[in-house]
């Protein structure tokens, strides 16, 4: 219990703050930060644990999107089973581009331009299909009510997108204390190493991406269901593979707080942009940019290693 003990409190903490977010605004920028921070632990399993940078987690995200609008939308499916099925086509999205990166060897920045090349490929042909609505994007039938997981008010989709963060992070940990984790790990450090000591690399790259796909694709499904709406640019465009990847590596990669801490670290940034310079167009890709660049320059290990390094040498100073 004493390794998850943390994530408890920090579970706690959101709760009292979700607790305190009477406004819709405030909710509002909480629940995207929040669908933000779970696609950053989707990404962060991949790229922070097994050092696999991607470059393309939209096709993850923007698959699942798709088809739960167009499973509701088009066929009537009930909105929970749509939300598991986006979720499984996330996961299948991950499987073909994983094996076919990996089995060809690719790695490093030539797997991330061909993750990148996927999600720009299936924004393309999203924008121009006729099932997914083409140009004009799909629209989720309006009806309040938790039978079609639709509810009035911000509210209760903060609260399930804090449990989906909380099981993300309570999964990140437990992949850190497994025989799987080690794995990962040593690929990550030395694939030839890992691989001459029997650690079959391409399934465990394999299973790595399969469940990075799974926890962006709810992050996707969820998105469409608290917008209602999907389009190619929503849900393929390079925002949400930039904010997936900028999320953990802000608040430190490889670790079980750093998506949830840059997430909401970028949000609040944001909102200060826009507070000062208004809706100017790409203001917040602009700002991430730039906190990454200052972040790699001075934080290597996010603002979480940051936090830990300055409380460490204030007991330092104190003792």
């Amino acid at each position: 219990m004493r390794p998850y003990l943390s994530i408890v409190i920090v579970a706690l903490a959101l709760a009292a703050l979700a607790s305190l977010a009477h406004s819709n605004t405030l909710a509002n920028s909480l629940v995207t930060a929040t669908i933000i921070a779970l696609a950053g632990y989707g990404w962060n399993l991949l790229g922070g644990y097994g050092g696999q940078y991607s470059f393309g987690h939209a096709a993850f995200f923007g698959a699942a999107a798709y088809v739960d609008a167009v499973a509701q939308a088009r066929y009537g499916v009930n909105a929970y089973a749509a939300f598991v099925l986006a979720t499984a086509a996330a996961a299948l999205v991950g499987v073909v581009i994983g094996y076919l990166s990996f089995r060809a060897g690719l790695r490093g920045s030539y797997f991330a331009l061909i993750t990148l090349a996927f999600a720009e490929v299936m924004r393309v042909l999203a924008n121009a299909a006729g099932i997914t609505g083409g140009a004009a994007g799909t629209l989720i039938r309006l009806a309040p009510s938790p039978s079609h997981f639709q509810f009035v008010g911000r509210q209760p989709y903060l609260w399930i997108v804090l449990v989906l963060v909380t099981l993300a992070m309570i999964a990140t940990r437990a992949v850190e204390r497994s025989r799987f984790g080690a794995y990962l790990v040593a690929v990550r450090e030395n694939e030839a190493a890992a691989r001459a000591l029997g650690v079959d690399a391409l399934r465990v790259k394999l299973q790595a991406i399969v469940i990075s796909a799974a926890l962006t694709g709810l992050a996707g499904a969820l998105y469409a269901q608290y917008f209602l709406f999907v389009d190619a640019s929503i849900a393929f465009g390079p925002w949400i593979s930039i904010e997936a990847l900028a999320a953990p590596i802000v608040g430190g990669l490889g670790t079980v707080f750093g998506p949830l801490v840059g997430a909401l670290a970028l949000d609040g940034f944001g909102e200060a942009a826009h507070a000062v310079a208004g809706r100017t167009p790409g203001i917040e890709l602009a700002l991430y940019g730039a906190l990454l660049v200052l972040v790699v320059a001075v934080a290597r290990d996010g603002l979480q290693g940051l936090a830990v390094r300055f409380f460490a040498a204030r007991r330092a100073g104190a003792a």
